[in-house]
């Protein structure tokens, strides 16, 4: 039984999981799996995934399902599910772990609580200079001059995020505010996430149901949300944002009037 379980949420983009692999290979903490929770990636992009598995040296388990539609939601439950540690981290797979990542959660970790940390968000320039070479020999950390000239410019953003503080003080004082879930950088124990029900299955599009939803029923179960700004780094790789679309928000205002931390559409369906 390893002491982690990464959930790793993915569609058919290789060449970034690629690059978030590799970043899993360097890290310090190695005690963890890897579960990519594929939401109906192509044959091409599965047969990929079987010859990448071969080449890494922590365990990997490839959990797909047809893909119908946006059902992130739905495949993250099936991983929770089959996950072999009660320490949940979910990640998406175009966020490039910091090293000391895996560890720093699993350091963190507590009954009760929820850890989220923060993403600095990379240009396109950043994104398209990395290769698993350069991820694996520590490119993106020893290059936060370069990372502070491209946010001047306007071209990465939140760049003071992907600094990684060892120092206790800085700790503190840059996790003085309250922060919400972030839904590629967070972490939590599998009986706290069981004691709602997962991830709402109703949710079918981007933001709100990984995150916000997540929060607002954990909170009502008297979990707290602990922030790992400058401690559990990512580097988020360049790609169009996609809105929040009305549906979801919807749907959240719903469950917000319920006032149910237990979703009935969860892993468990009652």
């Amino acid at each position: 039984m390893v002491k982690a379980s990464v959930i790793l949420s993915f569609y058919n983009k290789i060449d970034y999981l690629k690059l978030v692999l590799a970043g899993f290979e360097r890290q310090t903490f190695n005690d963890f799996e890897v579960i990519i929770a594929d939401d109906g990636s192509s044959g091409e992009v599965i047969s990929g995934i079987e010859n990448l598995s071969t080449k890494l040296p922590f365990p990997i388990i490839h959990l797909w399902q047809e893909d119908k539609g946006f059902r992130k939601n739905k495949i993250l439950n099936s991983a929770i599910n089959i996950a072999n540690s009660d320490f949940l981290i979910f990640v998406d797979a175009d966020c490039v772990p910091h090293s000391e990542f895996v560890k720093e959660h699993f350091n963190s970790r507590n009954k009760k609580s929820c850890n989220t940390g923060r993403r600095v968000n990379l240009s396109a320039r950043l994104t398209n200079m990395l290769s698993e070479d350069k991820v694996k020999s520590g490119f993106l950390e020893k290059n936060n001059l370069r990372l502070i000239k491209d946010g001047l410019f306007g071209h990465s953003f939140d760049v003071e995020k992907g600094f990684y503080f060892h120092n206790k003080v800085l700790r503190k004082y840059f996790n003085k505010k309250q922060r919400g879930i972030l839904g590629c950088n967070f972490s939590i124990t599998k009986q706290d996430f069981l004691d709602i029900n997962g991830f709402d299955e109703r949710y079918e599009a981007p933001s709100i149901g990984e995150d916000s939803d997540v929060q607002f029923r954990l909170e009502l179960n008297d979990v707290k949300i602990i922030s790992l700004n400058n401690i559990a780094v990512q580097y988020h790789l360049n790609h169009k944002i996609q809105d929040r679309p009305q549906i979801n928000l919807d749907l959240f205002e719903e469950v917000k009037k319920s006032k149910l931390s237990f979703t009935p559409f969860g892993i468990v369906r009652v």
